[in-house]
């Protein structure tokens, strides 16, 4: 299990390590043919800083030959903000007084027929919060069950599951997870967790180690950024990706960097990073990663999501509703985080197209299910 792995790397160390990187470091791992975990923490140093235009071109030649000039399109379904967490930076905390909701099987196919409206997207992502008591397995195979049928890609973000759950789920048409460590500073885990089933470092890092068992056939990871050093939290997952595709490389993998946004609660973030900072760790894991899916939600402003699109980035999200319900059954329910790039999806397509690229919106037929 990957708990044990992360034992072998001291927070501190790693830092260090990081913000000892020298230029001769940053040219030595863009000129690497293989790079490894140490090119990687001299690509995200600030060493690389004045690097970033050669490291946006070979990130850009990287990724136009694994991937083309494409652009693949999801969308979100939140089904309910019911959770038992107490995670201090998330609308959806439980000590947040607000209606929860839980949307109903017909509420879920009315939200299914209401994105197929929005545009033509074949991958959707069932979001949760995490409330084993009602939204655990059976509510997520039913959602799958209900979403099928208008939908070829089913990706769930939902609380960690056992292996035997991950299994079952994939036998009613469960294609990817995704899952946030949020941190790997284990000792300041509890801080931004301090109840509920994700204050369990242990259950949630080794959640990957389970759906690799289960076979899920796509893994999404992704760190906050904004609780912790994000140099040293992305060398982590780095390190992460490196160890489940050694074990696991049946397994197609994505990565994410969200930036902390706004939500009720108002926790402010300890570590603020600048756009270029974002495309920096963007170029550096596209280099170290020739194969990883980088994904952009519409937490990112439009600006940014377009020009990320050309030199890194292979998938985005558009017309998100963070809310359950939120595309028709309750527009006005709570939302897990504010959104900065409210373009419908018509919109972004018109953009991504107007740089030269083309949207993909279906990558997975049911004919291989």
């Amino acid at each position: 299990m990957f708990s044990d792995e992360l034992e072998k790397y001291d927070w501190d160390e790693t830092t260090a390590c990081i913000n000892a990187r020298t230029a001769a470091d940053v040219e030595r791992a863009l000129a690497a043919r293989n790079p490894g975990i140490e090119d990687f923490m001299a690509l995200v140093s600030p060493a690389a800083a004045p690097y970033i235009e050669s490291m946006a071109i070979r990130s850009r030649e990287i990724t136009q030959m694994r991937f083309g000039r494409t652009i693949g399109m999801y969308i979100p379904m939140y089904i309910t903000n019911s959770c038992t967490n107490s995670c201090v930076y998330c609308g959806f905390n439980r000590h947040n007084m607000f209606p929860r909701t839980v949307l109903t099987p017909a509420e879920i196919e009315n939200e299914c027929k209401a994105i197929r409206e929005l545009g033509p997207f074949e991958n959707l992502l069932l979001v949760t919060g995490e409330n084993p008591r009602v939204a655990g397995t059976e509510y997520i195979e039913m959602a799958l069950k209900v979403c099928r049928p208008y939908f070829s890609n089913l990706t769930i973000e939902v609380m960690p599951l056992p292996a035997e759950d991950y299994r079952r789920l994939t036998g009613s048409g469960l294609n990817g997870v995704v899952c946030f460590q949020e941190t790997y500073n284990r000792k300041k885990y509890k801080t931004y967790h301090p109840a509920g089933m994700k204050s369990n470092f242990d259950w949630r890092v080794n959640g990957f180690d389970r759906m690799g068992q289960a076979g899920v056939h796509k893994i999404g990871m992704g760190v906050l950024i904004g609780l912790e050093d994000w140099r040293t939290d992305v060398t982590m997952m780095a390190r992460h990706l490196l160890y489940l595709r050694k074990n696991y490389w049946r397994t197609r993998y994505s990565v994410n960097f969200p930036r902390m946004r706004p939500s009720e609660g108002h926790f402010q973030p300890n570590v603020v990073m600048s756009d270029r900072e974002l495309a920096q760790l963007t170029f550096a894991f596209r280099i170290f990663d020739h194969d990883v899916d980088i994904s952009f939600s519409t937490r990112e402003r439009p600006e940014f999501r377009n020009n990320i699109a050309t030199l890194g980035a292979t998938s985005m999200s558009a017309g998100s509703k963070t809310e359950p319900g939120g595309y028709r059954t309750y527009p006005q329910a709570l939302e897990q985080f504010s959104v900065s790039d409210e373009r419908t999806p018509a919109q972004v397509e018109c953009d991504i197209r107007a740089r030269g690229m083309e949207v993909v919106w279906k990558d997975w037929d049911k004919i291989f299910d």
